[in-house]
């Protein structure tokens, strides 16, 4: 049930102000859409989305097992980070 909770909490912090939500937070200005579409379909894609990131990972695990696989989605998060600093600052 931990491991759950911080899976859960991770994502949860990682989606907040994501261009994800924004972009659902934009939807939901449309008088012409219901709330709860928007909620279904936002909710559906982070499924579908969140469900490839599964399989692939899977995947990952299974045919990249000499790799260490924390250490790259690590470097990668890094690597993001850095990236989007340096976009912010260049203008």
């Amino acid at each position: 049930m931990a491991a759950m909770f911080m899976i859960f909490f991770s994502v949860f912090l990682a989606e907040l102000g994501d261009k994800t939500q924004i972009a659902t937070l934009l939807f939901a200005t449309d008088s012409k859409l219901s709330p709860f579409q928007i909620f279904l379909a936002s909710a559906g894609a982070l499924v579908l989305s969140s469900a490839i990131a599964v399989l692939a990972g899977t995947f990952a695990k299974i045919y990249l097992q000499q790799i260490p696989l924390k250490l790259i989605s690590g470097i990668c998060f890094v690597l993001i980070g850095v990236w989007t600093i340096y976009s912010y600052y260049k203008g």
